[in-house]
C-alpha cells in the first residue's frame, strides 16, 4: 500500500493553505525546487495528481481536496497531542484559531480575552473573520462562533451573550425625507441598505409579529458585506439598515438612529463558541472554552432580553 510520510503530508498541507510553492517553501525553510521535488515523489508514489500547477497559480485537484479534508484534522490532532505532553508541568501554550464574524468576535475580545490572556500568556488566539458558515474541521480551525440554531449537531456549543434581536434602523435625517414604514410591505418603497455574504448570497429580512411572518427582499442604493459599515451608512442618512440591535443600542439611546417596526423584530438564540465533540481537545482550547462558559454564567442575568411591547390598537 502506498504511504506518505509525516514530513510530506506537512509539506502538502502547507502548499494547499498557501496556494503557492514558494510561500510554502519559505515557511518550511526549504527551497522551492526541493519542495516541488518532494511533492512530485509523493504524487508518483500515491499514483495521484494532488495539485494543478501553472506559472501563476497552484490549485488542489479533487483528489487533493479529498486528501486535505482527511489529513489536516489528523495532523492537527497529532500536534495537539505532542503539545499537551510537552506542556505538562509547564504553562499552557498553543494557538487557538476561531472562525467568527467581526461582531461576534468583538464580544469575546472585549469581555473574555483580557483576563484569559493575562492568565495564560503563552496561549495565542487568532480570529479568522468571515461571514460564511464554514466547516471548521475541513478548514483546520479549532472552533467557531455562530448563532445557536446554526451550530452543527455534532459540535459542543458554549452559549454566551444575550439573545439576538435584529432591528430595522434609520437616522432622523432619513425619516425627515421619508415617512416611517408602518408594516413590512412598506419597505418596498424605501431605500434600504443590503447585506451580501462572502458566498455571494444576499440577506433577506425575516420579520415576524404575533405568528405572522414576512420575508422581505428589500432594495436600495447600497450593498455591503460588513455590519459596521451598514450602521455607518444608516447614520449618514443613506437608508434603512437591518442589523443586530445590540450593535446599535448606543445609537438608539442617543437618538442618532430610530428603531422602525420594533414589534416585527425577530429574536434569535444567542451566540455560541462551538468545537468538535468527537476530537481530542487541545489544552488551550479547553481552557478558553471554560473561560467563555464562566463569563457567560456570571453574566446570565445581564443578558436577558425583553420583548418589545406590541403597539396598541387604534379604536
Amino acid at each position: 500500500m502506498p504511504r506518505a510520510g509525516l514530513s510530506e503530508l506537512t509539506a502538502f498541507i502547507t502548499i494547499a493553505e498557501q496556494r503557492s510553492f514558494s510561500a510554502a517553501a519559505r515557511l518550511l525553510g526549504l527551497s522551492p525546487s526541493a519542495l516541488s521535488h518532494t511533492m512530485r515523489n509523493m504524487e508518483a508514489r500515491l499514483g495521484l495528481r494532488l495539485f494543478n500547477r501553472t506559472t501563476r497559480s497552484v490549485a488542489l485537484t479533487d483528489a487533493g481536496e479529498q486528501l486535505l479534508r482527511r489529513v489536516r484534522p489528523a495532523l492537527a490532532d497529532l500536534d495537539d497531542a505532542v503539545e499537551e505532553v510537552t506542556a505538562s508541568g509547564s504553562r499552557p501554550s498553543g494557538t487557538i484559531r476561531i472562525s467568527a464574524s467581526e461582531g461576534s468576535a468583538k464580544v469575546l475580545v472585549r469581555h473574555v480575552l483580557p483576563d484569559f490572556l493575562r492568565a495564560h500568556p503563552d496561549i495565542h488566539v487568532e480570529f479568522v473573520v468571515d461571514t460564511r458558515l464554514v466547516d471548521i474541521v475541513a478548514q483546520g480551525l479549532d472552533a467557531g462562533i455562530r448563532v445557536l440554531d446554526d451550530v452543527p449537531r455534532d459540535m459542543i456549543a458554549v452559549r454566551f451573550g444575550p439573545a439576538m434581536r435584529f432591528a430595522a434602523v434609520a437616522s432622523p435625517a432619513y425619516l425627515a425625507q421619508h415617512a416611517a414604514p408602518k408594516v413590512p410591505d412598506d419597505l418596498a418603497r424605501h431605500r434600504c441598505i443590503r447585506f451580501r455574504f462572502e458566498s455571494g448570497a444576499l440577506y433577506r429580512w425575516d420579520m415576524n409579529y404575533r405568528g405572522k411572518s414576512a420575508n422581505v427582499d428589500v432594495d436600495g442604493p447600497m450593498t455591503l458585506g460588513n455590519i459596521n459599515l451598514m450602521i455607518e451608512a444608516a447614520l449618514a442618512g443613506i437608508g434603512i439598515a437591518w442589523v443586530p440591535e445590540q450593535q446599535v443600542a448606543d445609537h438608539l439611546r442617543s437618538g442618532q438612529l430610530v428603531h422602525l417596526l420594533p414589534e416585527w423584530s425577530p429574536v434569535f438564540a444567542g451566540l455560541c463558541l462551538y468545537y468538535p465533540a468527537n476530537r481530542h481537545q487541545p489544552t488551550a482550547l479547553r481552557l478558553f472554552a471554560d473561560a467563555v462558559r464562566r463569563w457567560a454564567d456570571e453574566h446570565r442575568d445581564d443578558h436577558a432580553v425583553s420583548k418589545p411591547k406590541p403597539r396598541a390598537k387604534k379604536s
